[in-house]
């Protein structure tokens, strides 16, 4: 590596880029990468040793340069921080200071960029004192060259008998962990999970080497077998799992060339086929199914194999001995420092059942840590016991219903089923779901993950420590007389996922036979199998019908049947939504399902067979509006003369509330000052509302809907109404795209001005849209669908589109309504994640239905080109 005035930056340029591209093509995703990782570790030295000797000169030999981190450890990926770390001899100004600025300046030039830190023995001593994660990184150094003794000096001033004995070390590296997994909501089961950070991942794999390595000075792991943590065939499992990983991320980096570790959808595709799992006749994202479950069921051994050594390390380093008491009233399990452990290794072939009794005595003992490690490995290792012998005994029946009954516990032992494997041997239904994909757009876990989230959510609603986040659904769960059916409703209603057919109806049948297998009165298992099968239906009815129509409700009430299982649904819908994704829960599904739940409520308890007359809900609505009306001041002249243009339609869809508000608005302008736009940025519902009142001109949904998506808002819902006399009273309910309300004062009559302006003119304006299409939606676009359906209540016909979220969509389907003549009476505006499943109810240019199959042909590819274009 010579260094001339002339070559020596551009020749450590292209030195650089042909080691990386010739480690990138050694790369073979089926072979390990931990040559190449040294390869490029020791190349790194030897450059940076060429580079220190050239500019510190005469204090090259005084100082260290010292390795730290990932490097330090020589697993240097392609393009993982070179983290280094200029040890000095003295503090204060120094010679080399200049030497040192054109020595780091090198290496960003030659496209290096270092990570580093230049530092006394003493100020690294201090430093590592107070921060875990700087004694963290040192413990890792390694000298690439410089001053041996001053090396060595610091890391004599940093040993556990000096600062972080390891057990204070071990502490804090649980604290860390705990603070890291709660980032990932507890689960390494996220559809695109962090392959580095995530709980499960490779820093799982660097917490047991930290704090083995701080207690025993060991330098590698396979010394856990020497003192007796691991047998042989675990450390080699441990060994394959980090290989895995390593391999995974090491492709990341070639694909994205950065240091990417998040396996997000952009890229699994592509790392599927790399890996393997590509192949002819498969269905679609069957490959990348295949390459996450292989990665999923990888992290499942490393997270159980770190539960194991960690709790040993515990015993070890913290407990110094071994406390042991018995369990009450069980003989084959004793607890050893907190930890469950099986009396001897022939417990689970003795008694089979002890399997399911022993996450029994979990929740029954608050107080127990967790299962010792011992008896983790013999669960493994007995889990053929549970077969269909096994799983038809009355015994093994009645302690896995027993489990569901538990006050208790119960969300933490069915994580420890799934994990220790226990749960896909008593269901093997359920190991159908274990690590499986959902490719829908808005869930974000695995299906075995949400499920368990889902019971998770039901049990904090019995919770009185979390009432506060959702009291009225703890109201409700106060009358919910078994919860276990409950539960049970939420461990089935996705089980049948990925297989043939609609999954709630083969998941009702899976149900129906586990309630009559384990016991259950023909009640419980009519009302666990309803559950199942009708799961989806109040989402989809109050996220896709009109709930303000008594028709709807009466129908739904009809579905429903009893105040007990419209108790039971709700409380699964709201758990359901809630476990799909975090941020899909918000203000407007919360109050449209109360809603949903309270009409119903009252219907049901009036008696189905006399729901409340559409005639009485008018005059009703009318008589309240207008009594509020004359108390704020308004004439019955000026309320009549509002509502010259408002049909029955009108009162039937708009609440007293709402029809204040309007009639407030109207009274106060003129013909001339129309089109009248007004924005409530609270409503009852938690969204604002935009309210249009406007001369009929065709094209007011269309521009409407592109203004407000221009304007970086999400239509939540719509009530298009156009009357007899050719004027229309449209609103919309929106949010900020991140589901947050409008809450400044300057953004809200931005918007109004915007929306009036536009509508004033007939046109938008073509101006940046800010609305933001999600990665999901460009790598699993949803197949767009149209349905016609017809609606005899209301004397329309419904338009039912699926397809994927995009800028302007609303606005499309508003524009090619108008080029075909299409009335909209109404729309139900549905947007999950990135997937739409909006309903429009539309008539001819006559007011009559469209039941012409030419028409609806014609229709229908007006709105997919308009789509498309």
């Amino acid at each position: 590596m010579p260094f001339s005035a002339s070559d020596s930056l551009p020749f450590f340029k292209q030195l650089l880029k042909e080691k990386n591209t010739e480690l990138s093509l050694q790369f073979d995703p089926h072979r390990s990468v931990l040559p190449l990782l040294h390869a490029r570790s020791d190349f790194i030295d030897a450059l940076l040793c060429r580079c220190w000797r050239r500019f510190l000169d005469d204090h090259a030999l005084r100082l260290s340069l010292v390795a730290v981190g990932g490097y330090g450890r020589r697993e240097l990926f392609p393009s993982s921080d070179v983290d280094i770390m200029v040890l000095l001899d003295s503090e204060g100004d120094a010679p080399h200071q200049d030497a040192l600025v054109q020595f780091f300046t090198f290496l960003w030039d030659i496209g290096l960029k270092p990570g580093h830190s230049v530092r006394t023995i003493n100020e690294c001593v201090r430093l590592a004192r107070d921060d875990q994660t700087i004694i963290t990184s040192l413990m890792e150094m390694r000298l690439i060259c410089g001053n041996q003794d001053l090396y060595e000096t610091l890391r004599e001033n940093i040993s556990p008998d000096r600062i972080w004995p390891s057990d204070q070390f071990f502490v804090a590296k649980m604290e860390e962990q705990r603070q890291r997994y709660a980032k990932f909501h507890d689960t390494a089961y996220n559809l695109e999970p962090n392959i580095k950070e995530g709980p499960g991942g490779l820093r799982d794999r660097q917490v047991i080497a930290w704090v083995f390595k701080r207690h025993y000075n060991s330098s590698t792991l396979k010394e856990l077998i020497k003192y007796g943590f691991l047998p042989i065939s675990e450390y080699n499992e441990l060994v394959d799992a980090v290989e895995v990983l390593w391999r995974i991320r090491y492709a990341l980096h070639l694909l994205t060339n950065r240091c990417e570790d998040r396996l997000i959808f952009d890229y699994q595709r592509e790392l599927a086929t790399q890996f393997g799992f590509s192949c002819e006749d498969q269905h679609y994202n069957q490959d990348v199914e295949l390459f996450m479950q292989f990665y999923f069921k990888t992290v499942q051994g490393l997270e159980r194999l770190n539960e194991m050594l960690l709790q040993l390390f515990h015993e070890r380093f913290i407990n110094g001995h071994t406390d042991i008491k018995p369990i009450p009233g069980n003989a084959q399990f004793v607890a050893i420092n907190g930890y469950l452990e099986a009396v001897d290794e022939q417990v689970f072939a003795k008694n089979p059942a002890a399997l399911l009794e022993l996450i029994l005595i979990l929740e029954q003992n608050p107080k127990l840590k967790g299962v010792r490690a011992a008896t983790i490995r013999l669960i493994r290792k007995n889990l053929h016991l549970i077969d269909d012998n096994f799983r038809h005994d009355k015994n093994a029946n009645r302690l896995f219903v027993e489990i569901f009954q538990q006050p208790s516990g119960l969300t933490h032992e069915l994580r420890r089923m799934n994990r220790y494997g226990i749960l896909a041997a008593y269901l093997p239904c359920f190991a159908n779901i274990v690590a499986r994909m959902q490719y829908d757009l808005f869930h974000i876990y695995t299906v075995d993950e949400h499920t368990l989230f889902v019971i998770r959510n039901l049990r904090r609603f019995s919770l009185e420590k979390h009432k506060d986040e959702l009291p009225f659904c703890n109201q409700i769960f106060l009358l919910i007389g078994k919860p276990e059916l409950l539960y049970l409703a939420g461990l089935f209603h996705d089980i049948a996922k990925g297989r043939n057919g609609d999954h709630s109806s083969i998941g009702e049948d899976i149900a129906r036979e586990f309630c009559q297998q384990h016991g259950f009165s023909a009640h419980d298992t009519k009302l666990v199998a309803w559950l199942v099968r009708n799961h989806l239906i109040m989402s989809m009815t109050a996220q896709r019908k009109d709930i303000g129509d008594p028709d709807i409700i009466h129908e739904f009430a009809q579905q429903v049947g009893s105040v007990e299982y419209l108790n039971h649904l709700y409380l699964l819908t709201v758990a359901d939504i809630r476990a799909t994704n975090p941020e899909l829960w918000n203000s407007w599904k919360d109050s449209l399902l109360k809603e949903l739940y309270t009409a119903t409520h009252l219907m049901l308890r009036r008696g189905l067979p006399n729901p409340v007359g559409q005639t009485d809900r008018i005059l009703e609505t009318k008589k309240e509006a207008r009594d509020e009306l004359i108390q704020l001041g308004l004439s019955e002249q000026d309320i009549d003369a509002s509502w010259q243009h408002a049909n029955d339609d009108y009162f039937l869809r708009y609440s007293a509330n709402e029809v204040v508000w309007h009639t407030i608005a109207i009274a106060s302008s003129s013909e001339e000052e129309l089109p009248l736009v007004l924005l409530r940025p609270q409503t009852q519902r938690g969204s604002a509302e935009v309210f249009i009142y406007t001369k009929n001109a065709g094209n007011i949904f269309s521009i409407s809907t592109a203004t407000l998506d221009q304007l970086g808002l999400t239509v939540l819902d719509a009530r298009i109404m156009t009357t007899t006399d050719n004027y229309v009273l449209n609103s919309f309910q929106v949010l900020e795209q991140n589901g947050e309300p409008i809450r400044d004062l300057i953004r809200e009559v931005h918007i109004c001005s915007a929306l009036r302006n536009n509508l004033l003119h007939k046109a938008v304006q073509e101006r940046k849209n800010i609305h933001r299409q999600s990665r999901q939606a460009k790598h699993f676009p949803i197949p767009t669908s149209i349905r016609f359906h017809d609606d005899p209540l209301s004397h329309c016909t419904i338009i039912e589109l699926i397809t994927t979220d995009s800028a302007g969509l609303l606005s499309k389907i508003g524009r090619a309504f108008v080029k075909q003549h299409i009335n909209l009476h109404n729309a139900k505006i549905t947007t999950i994640g990135s997937r739409v499943e909006d309903m429009f109810y539309v008539t001819d240019s006559t007011l009559r239905p469209i039941t012409d199959p030419g028409t609806q042909e014609k229709l229908r590819k007006e709105i997919i080109s308009a789509l498309e274009g």
